[in-house]
């Protein structure tokens, strides 16, 4: 840890919280500036190296420092004001929680003087923010202030979820000088490695099974080349969860793509002819659809994952630590005809695929939206993929090659994907960053549009633009459920882009769709790419 050093006796607990984020790292922050939290938005003006990213709303700044650590594993900070402030945080600091997503909240508070019935944006953050944090505290007392906070970050980091302090608006600014204060140790990350006895006993259960699957999900993105490693010394096939897909690029011949409602028919097969599951950094949803008679060896970073699923073995470690270690102890083998059988499915599915994306269909047909986009964007682009009827074609017909993805998993919530976009250009600046989304879900969080072209993020938005809430349609529908409410009366994003100083193409026939997109991702402006398309699955 670096120390970072202040002339005076004028430093402030402001100044000192910033710092000490600094020295741990922790430089990026989103958020509003308002009354309440001046003196932390002050002493972030102040520091050279820490950067405000002022949104139009506290919800997108949670769901950008969401965002953010499913994409870099780094923390970000969302900075916000008392009451209103903290309460529009709570949707996207929800989607952290449930996603095991580290972010830090800062809000302010109204003076200690004050507190109680009747302060102006004044709330109990204590009980409003205790649902949704692994840790949760008010700074009353400026000595405690330093402790605090490397506690709250240690939270953040080790339980993998969302911390928040609040600062009463006086309390930030009493002065503080930092050589005096008591503090903890941040650590920067967690790995955890298995016991011999779990690796021996998932080494025997893999090698006493016939026909093994992998399955690896988002707790395994960061263990790619541990995960290949297994599969071909034990000929398995590996499928994947959603928020798994492009952990290797769909191609692989190991590769047969997602289990579950979007997965792929040899998905299906494979997993339900197999006598055993090796689950990796996988969470057993109803998404993913795992029979629940499957045996299974699962390893997780997360103790209480183990058991979820009826259990062979659990592994309580690391992916990128556990599987190099399982894969030491198991026999090689060689099965030649399970990965001719599965290149023969895996082409015909992408002829499949091929098939349904119409090239000639007016309104556009989603399957042709994916199709060229798989086609078109850059291998290496980051996606930040919203909710809705665009994720589910996305995850049934968009081709990864070696793009990461970030999305809202377990809250599943609409408005995402701009935010993901805004954090996935700062998080790598080099890269064409790409968000997918839908009519519904860009309306949500569009007033943030002109945040990307305030601080230089050349982000290409891509809006299935169908006038309809397309997957709650589908939902009345598999319900018994006349069509009701659905429809949507929408602006010209493509001329609300230009209005705010981006660019916008209107895409309205298929074969304009592959060069709008190469043009987008080359501007180096905000772009929005209006594509009119057509609500029904399939015709």
């Amino acid at each position: 840890m670096k120390k970072t050093t202040f002339e005076g006796a004028a430093t402030t607990v402001a100044d000192v919280m910033v710092a000490e984020l600094e020295a741990w790292g922790v430089t990026l922050y989103f958020g509003m500036p308002g009354a309440s939290a001046l003196p932390l938005v002050d002493a972030v003006r102040k520091n050279p190296n820490a950067r405000y990213i002022v949104v139009r709303h506290e919800q997108t700044a949670a769901f950008a420092a969401s965002a953010y650590n499913k994409l870099t594993g780094k923390i970000a900070v969302c900075l916000t004001i008392a009451g209103p402030g903290a309460t529009n945080l709570a949707t996207g600091l929800y989607d952290a929680k449930e996603d095991h997503a580290s972010v830090l909240a800062l809000s302010g508070q109204v003076k200690t003087q004050y507190a109680g019935p009747g302060g102006i944006q004044e709330i109990d953050q204590d009980a409003f923010f205790r649902p949704i944090t692994v840790f949760n505290n008010t700074v009353a007392d400026p000595t405690t202030a330093v402790k605090l906070l490397t506690r709250a970050l240690r939270y953040a980091i080790v339980a993998r979820g969302v911390a928040q302090l609040s600062f009463p608006n006086d309390v930030q600014r009493e002065p503080l000088d930092s050589a005096y204060c008591e503090r903890e140790t941040c650590l920067p990350e967690v790995g955890v490695a298995p016991t011999e006895e779990a690796v021996a006993a998932a080494a025997e259960a893999i090698d006493g099974a016939a026909r093994p699957v992998i399955l690896a999900g988002f707790g395994a993105m960061r263990a790619a080349g541990a995960v290949l490693d297994l599969a071909k010394t034990i000929q398995a096939p590996i499928v994947t969860t959603f928020r798994a897909k492009g952990i290797l690029p769909d191609d692989n011949e190991w590769v047969a793509g997602l289990h579950g409602q979007l997965g792929t028919p040899h998905a299906l097969t494979l997993v339900l002819k197999s006598d055993l599951v090796i689950a990796c950094g996988a969470s057993f949803s109803d998404l993913t659809g795992i029979p629940g008679s499957k045996r299974a060896v699962h390893i997780d970073i997360d103790p209480l994952q183990l058991g979820k699923h009826p259990l062979a073995v659990g592994v309580w470690g690391d992916c990128a630590v556990a599987l190099p270690r399982i894969r030491e102890r198991v026999r090689s083998r060689d099965d030649p005809g399970t990965r001719q059988w599965l290149a023969e499915k895996k082409q015909e599915w992408r002829g499949r695929l091929d098939r349904e994306a119409d090239p000639e269909a007016v309104p556009i047909r989603p399957p042709y939206i994916m199709k060229v986009l798989s086609e078109t964007l850059p291998e290496d682009a980051v996606i930040s993929l919203d909710v809705g009827e665009n994720q589910w074609w996305f995850g049934r017909n968009f081709r990864m090659k070696r793009q990461r993805f970030a999305m809202s998993g377990y809250l599943g919530t609409m408005g995402f994907g701009l935010p993901g976009a805004i954090a996935a250009k700062l998080a790598c600046p080099d890269a064409k960053v790409v968000c997918i989304t839908g009519d519904g879900g860009f309306a949500m969080v569009m007033a943030d549009f002109p945040t990307a072209g305030k601080y230089d993020l050349p982000i290409t938005g891509i809006v299935l633009n169908n006038h309809d809430l397309a997957m709650i349609r589908e939902e009345q529908r598999e319900a018994g459920y006349p069509p009701f409410g659905t429809d949507l009366s929408n602006p010209d994003f493509a001329a609300f882009a230009e209005a705010c100083g981006g660019a916008g193409i209107r895409v309205t026939r298929p074969e304009e769709l592959a060069g709008a997109v190469k043009t987008a991702v080359e501007m180096n402006k905000p772009v929005v790419i209006d594509i009119e398309t057509d609500p029904k699955r399939f015709k």
